[in-house]
């Protein structure tokens, strides 16, 4: 078969022509032009807000022809999109980052949700999984087709999802940061499918922050910034790395990646004593399992680990003890036992928690800025019971400013955002609840590096507040460029303690494997 090499003097597959889409008080695409081809993996890359996911709607058809400007030709014919299903008639298929499958249904199910093998209005159930066991071996996975989504992990969700759009005969997949939350096996999986896919003709855009995995497959790259088209990249044939394309998205050289700090680390503020944790819905199996660590006065503490290592789990037992039970164990801060039982007795002592999934549990989505901002402290925005709307007004206008969150007004509704905006109003109401403590899950997924070095300012600002900070993530070179001192966790134990200047990314696995062997 031939490579896209060979095919890269042929016509496009795709041709977006001065595309320019407008919300109000917004100009979210201006002119954008994208041409992909047959059997490419075309990296579409851009700060949060740079208009990645817009263009992404126009072309799938969430935003029907005529609510934007411009032209769309796909396989050399245009294209008038009134809803996502024509897009999806000619086998353009986007899986966006927050998956689109039922948990409760079996994959056979999800995979043909809609679009059922059927005649007489009968469902043909026999085909079906016939069908979705030939798409399962595609995608590598060995699942029944009877199992039930919420039995499989997001890797395997995110397979799903791909053998979905093979089920739709995709002719081109648009992936919206497909391994955000994905470790490294799952994402590494998941790319030698896309390679694979290339290999057949399949073309493919990958939407993504993580540079070093648009290095790996992408034969071009795009690249937005305020809703323009600033730089096209040839992997195959020009000198492209990640720090030009780092300075094609944000306008500027970014020569560190992780802000400069003179740490000034004092007293242990927290200490955390045989803290045990069951499941929360499996009372016999235990998911934390005797742990020990402590935090101290303007320290950055990083807690690294595998997916399922129980960091998250670990992070939540101790703000009020929102996952879990049979909770046992001791919280110390300044040297005196608190109690932590519950949300407002753990934010009453100074401990706050800013998820891992913001969209869920860190945001009302269709509420505006001012009110996200202040949720954690309306105590600090009222007066005997009654919120005052102008100290509330006055409270989210100086975060928006210190923060720097990129909106209109502090009027404008949290859904309309883009994830690193998101993230600094998740920020935003903790910092208000005036926290001793504050554990980061996952702080910097699904944002750019522009907005990444941001979140890390504010980070180091609230160590050299004296407050301590305690980030849970998965990405490692994160974890040894933030922080002062490192834990490594796996399968609820905590397996390793390391300064962060002796840390490597070699020394915290050998720590996770070192705990299989023992």
């Amino acid at each position: 078969m031939d490579t896209f090499a060979d095919r890269a003097g042929t016509a496009p597959i795709l041709e977006m022509r001065g595309i320019t889409k407008t919300f109000p008080g917004v100009n979210a695409l201006d002119n954008v032009n994208l041409s992909i081809r047959a059997g490419e993996i075309h990296a579409v890359v851009g700060e949060n807000g740079a208009g990645k996911s817009t263009l992404m709607k126009v072309l799938s058809g969430v935003y029907p022809h005529g609510s934007y400007s411009g032209e769309i030709y796909f396989e050399g014919e245009e294209r008038r999109f009134r809803d996502i299903g024509d897009s999806e008639k000619l086998g353009i298929i986007i899986i966006h980052q927050e998956l689109a499958l039922v948990p409760l249904l079996s994959i056979a199910e999800n995979i043909f949700l809609g679009n059922e093998p059927a005649r007489n209005g009968i469902i043909n159930w026999p085909i079906a999984f016939k069908r979705t066991q030939e798409l399962l071996k595609k995608v590598g996975l060995k699942e029944s087709p009877d199992e039930l989504i919420t039995n499989l992990g997001v890797g395997k969700q995110q397979l799903v999802e791909i053998a979905k759009a093979l089920a739709k005969e995709v002719r081109l997949l648009i992936l919206d940061e497909p391994t955000a939350s994905l470790n490294e096996s799952d994402s590494d999986a998941l790319l030698a499918l896309l390679m694979e896919f290339r290999r057949q003709g399949i073309s493919s855009i990958l939407i993504s922050h993580k540079l070093n995995e648009i290095m790996k497959v992408a034969d071009r790259v795009t690249v937005l910034r305020d809703g323009a088209t600033v730089d096209l990249m040839d992997c195959r044939g020009e000198e492209v790395n990640e720090d030009r394309i780092i300075r094609s998205m944000v306008g500027r050289e970014l020569k560190d990646r992780y802000p400069k700090r003179d740490p000034k680390i004092g007293e242990p503020i927290l200490e955390v004593k045989n803290w045990v944790v069951y499941d929360a819905q499996h009372a016999d199996r235990q998911k934390i399992k005797g742990v020990d660590f402590h935090v101290r006065r303007g320290e950055v503490v990083g807690i690294a680990g595998l997916m399922g290592s129980g960091r998250t789990e670990l992070a939540m037992s101790l703000f009020g003890r929102s996952y879990g039970q049979k909770i046992s164990g001791e919280v110390v801060m300044h040297g005196k036992p608190i109690d932590v039982s519950t949300i407002e007795k753990a934010l009453k002592h100074g401990i706050a928690y800013a998820t891992e999934d913001r969209k869920t549990y860190g945001l009302i989505l269709i509420d505006d800025i001012k009110r996200n901002v202040t949720l954690a402290n309306l105590g600090g925005v009222s007066t005997r019971g009654v919120i005052d709307d102008g100290r509330e007004l006055t409270v989210a206008n100086k975060y928006k400013r210190e923060l720097n969150i990129r909106a209109p007004s502090v009027f404008q509704q949290t859904v309309n955002l883009s994830g690193g905006n998101q993230q600094k109003v998740v920020l935003s109401k903790w910092l208000f609840a005036e926290p001793e403590i504050l554990i980061l899950d996952e702080p910097t997924r699904g944002i750019d590096v522009g907005a990444k070095y941001e979140i890390y300012t504010i980070i180091n600002r609230l160590a050299e507040a004296g407050k301590g900070v305690i980030v849970v993530s998965s990405e490692m070179p994160e974890l040894l460029g933030i922080s002062d001192r490192i834990y490594v966790m796996n399968e609820g134990k905590m397996v390793g303690e390391m300064p962060a200047r002796e840390a490597s990314q070699e020394k915290i696995m050998r720590a996770i494997m070192k705990s299989w062997e023992d």
